[in-house]
């Protein structure tokens, strides 16, 4: 009867670990990746065969290496000014990862703070904050992004900013729903008749439990904000030739994309594949971070 029991609690237990080497599996190795892709772009001086607007117009038009007429020296080919597209890929990655964590954490940073503000204060301020954000996401981003960029002039540091401006809402409005949840748990009021002062309340007491909810929503905006700014550059309102960027590289390339596809699908894949692996580590971060998921799951 014993060794029944013993062996009854080491299935679900060997189960379980498991389980747990499954989910760390899928988290290391999205995550490896992505570290790889981020080392080739801060590393892309250093491991680039050549510049990135360095010309030679005798290796126009390579192909990559796995095709007929590619050149050793040349291992993704080349465009039609003989740039090298490996060199422009990794200096490309630069652009769009940089672009994308600094929108990110310039939409975090101010959608926090109004969303702490307006969710403990509540009444006027959470009014006019939320009805603002709602006359803002009636808009949408995309055209809202063009209209100001077209206003202010295409460069990098405008798309920063015009991204940073579109999505401020979508993190206050994440954190008013958490803090007007929060305000009315026990250990807040308790804090709160022990004589803590707000801003101590906030800083101390709610915004380290509505962290883990902003870290997994900023990971996974983070890749609809490479997206975007592959899109504003697509459309020319992003980084501007001959600086090179994943979007504006595929531009560059659609006219040839019949007889010289891969100047205009490699970046793009490069575009789609870093943007893949944000969003699977960002549900990964959440089924780790979010006690919630586990708990319906082991039911």
């Amino acid at each position: 009867m014993k060794a029944t029991t013993n062996v009854a609690e080491t299935i679900p237990a060997e189960a379980k670990s498991a389980k747990r080497k499954k989910m760390r599996l899928r988290l290391v190795i999205p995550a490896t990746l992505l570290i790889a892709i981020i080392a080739a772009a801060v590393f892309a001086p250093l491991i680039a065969p050549y510049q990135p607007n360095e010309q030679n117009l005798s290796s126009r038009l390579l192909p990559p290496l796995w095709q007929n007429g590619a050149s050793p020296e040349h291992l993704l080919g080349t465009d039609d000014l003989g740039r090298d597209i490996l060199t422009r890929i990794l200096y490309g990655a630069q652009i769009s990862l940089s672009v994308g964590v600094l929108a990110v954490i310039c939409r975090l940073v101010s959608g926090v703070i109004i969303g702490l503000i307006a969710g403990y204060f509540g009444g006027p301020i959470r009014t006019f904050f939320m009805r603002l954000g709602d006359v803002q996401l009636a808009l949408p981003t995309l055209v809202l992004a063009i209209g100001i960029i077209a206003a202010l002039g295409p460069s990098v540091t405008n798309v920063i900013i015009v991204l940073a401006i579109t999505g401020w809402v979508l993190y206050a409005r994440l954190v008013v729903s958490q803090v007007m949840v929060l305000r009315q748990q026990e250990f807040l009021q308790s804090a709160q008749l022990l004589g803590a002062s707000r801003l101590r309340l906030i800083i101390k007491h709610i915004l380290p439990n509505i962290l883990p909810t902003i870290i997994v929503f900023a990971s996974l905006d983070l890749g609809m904000m490479m997206l975007t700014e592959g899109s504003l550059s697509f459309l020319g309102l992003g980084v501007q030739p001959p600086e090179s960027s994943w979007g504006g590289m595929a531009a560059e390339g659609r006219a040839l994309i019949g007889s010289a596809w891969w100047i205009a699908t490699l970046p793009g894949a490069a575009l789609v594949i870093t943007v893949a692996l944000v969003n699977i580590l960002g549900e990964q971060l959440r089924d780790k971070l979010d006690p919630r998921l586990d708990a319906s799951r082991g039911n």
